[in-house]
Order: structure tokens, then C-alpha cells, then sequence
């Protein structure tokens, strides 16, 4: 059977891996993203939907919920992938400039469209939010590990809200993945050398390994499983 699947930040990196993914078993594929450039680019390789739109910003996400619910009419699978680290070059300037920033761009663009999208949510859909390895371990005196942590009671609060209906809502948590625009640009030598050397497997993560998760969690294997946090860090992180 053919689903639709919604994917927030799906030009790039992370997000166009799993939208890719997707679009690989003929599902139908919208992909949401501030770049329209970008996301027409991707659109066009996977055969997908390209949507423009700034998801921190309410009136944007109900002009999408519109666009979504007149070319689709429900949706099987929501994946929350958009977010950033606005803080990148570290704490200088204003403390509430700074965590409003992050805030908007890793929890609102996650809460906003799930709440606005929850209703068109078909019975036994999936709803997957992406979070960071920063949600357990900090991120360096940023407020983007903060932002990523509070995704997770929410997830586990929308997953009972959800489940008698049989959606399951998880979390996926990565850890170092190369080929993202979240760390080129900021990765030496050296750097990459400690991240690596903190997993168990002895390399960093891809896109396609994220990709492969949520897809799995998105599966009828996945099925009994919600309200869970699951680590793709190659063991840098413990799960707890």
C-alpha cells in the first residue's frame, strides 16, 4: 500500500536520506524546508513534494497543513527532522537571543507542525521526531542539547495522547553523522578522530543509518514500539 510521508528539513542530510528512503518503496513524499532551491532539487531526484515554509512560524504551518491535507487528504508517517544549532560559534552575545533562536528552530519546528498535522494523522500512522546525542551528553554550553532534550517528554506525552488510535511516536537520536551540513565546516582532523573513537564500531554514522531506523520504526515491525528514545551513536552514548 502506498503512504504518505511528510518529512520537515528533508533537503538535506539527514532528512533527504530518510525522504529518499521512503520514496524508494513508492510511497509518496513531501519533503518541508526554508530553502526552495534546495528542496525543489531533492523533490525532483526522489520523486517527491517540495513545500516551502518556515515551521517555526504558525501561520506557515497552517498554510502547509492546508497544501498537505488538499494534495494527500491524510498522512501515514510524520517525520520531525528540521533543527539546527543556531549557537554554533559558542556563547557570545545575547543569553536570551541565543535560546530563543534554538528554540524555535528545534522545538517549535517540531511541535507546530505535529500539532497542526495530528488530525490528518491516519489510524496506525507513525510519528518520528529526530533528536541529538546532545539531548544526553550537552553540547558544549549551547542551548541546542536543552532543545533537543525537551522533544522527548513531549514525545512520550503525544505517544499516550496517540495511541489509542494506534500511532506510535518515537524519538531517534543520533550521534556523529558526516555528510550533514550540521557539522561541515566544523570538523578537522582531529575533531573527527575523537568523535569516531568514542563509538564502539569504530566510524562515524551516515544519513542512511538514520534513514534505515526511522524507516524500520515506521514498518509494521516496528508496530508495539513507542514512547522510546533510540541512540544511532555506534555505542558513544549508552542507553539508559
Amino acid at each position: 500500500m502506498t503512504r504518505t510521508i511528510v518529512v520537515s528539513g528533508g533537503g538535506t542530510g539527514i532528512g533527504k536520506a530518510v525522504a529518499a528512503r521512503f520514496a524508494a518503496d513508492g510511497d509518496r513524499v513531501a519533503i518541508i524546508g526554508r530553502r526552495a532551491d534546495v528542496l525543489e532539487r531533492t523533490a525532483k531526484e526522489i520523486g517527491g513534494t517540495a513545500l516551502v515554509a518556515d515551521l517555526s512560524e504558525p501561520a506557515e504551518v497552517e498554510r502547509v497543513r492546508a497544501d498537505l491535507a488538499g494534495r494527500f487528504g491524510s498522512i501515514d508517517v510524520l517525520v520531525n527532522n528540521a533543527g539546527g544549532n543556531m549557537e554554533r560559534h559558542g556563547g557570545s552575545g545575547d543569553v536570551a537571543e541565543r535560546w530563543t533562536g534554538n528554540f524555535r528552530t528545534n522545538v517549535l519546528t517540531a511541535v507546530l507542525p505535529t500539532e497542526a498535522f495530528r488530525d490528518l494523522l491516519n489510524p496506525n500512522g507513525r510519528v518520528v521526531f529526530i533528536s541529538s546525542i546532545a539531548a544526553f551528553r550537552g553540547s558544549g554550553g549551547t542551548s541546542y542539547g536543552p532543545m533537543k532534550a525537551a522533544l522527548h517528554p513531549y514525545a512520550f506525552d503525544l505517544a499516550a495522547a496517540l495511541g489509542p488510535r494506534g500511532i506510535t511516536v518515537n524519538v531517534v537520536a543520533p550521534g556523529f553523522i558526516e555528510d550533514t551540513e550540521f557539522f561541515r565546516g566544523t570538523m578537522d582532523d582531529e575533531r573527527r578522530a575523537m568523535l569516531v573513537g568514542q563509538t564502539h564500531t569504530g566510524r562515524a554514522g551516515s544519513p542512511q543509518d538514520i534513514a534505515e531506523t526511522v524507516h524500520w520504526l515506521a514498518s509494521p515491525g516496528g508496530g508495539h514500539v513507542t514512547a522510546q528514545i533510540i541512540q544511532v551513536n555506534g555505542g558513544a552514548e549508552r542507553g539508559r
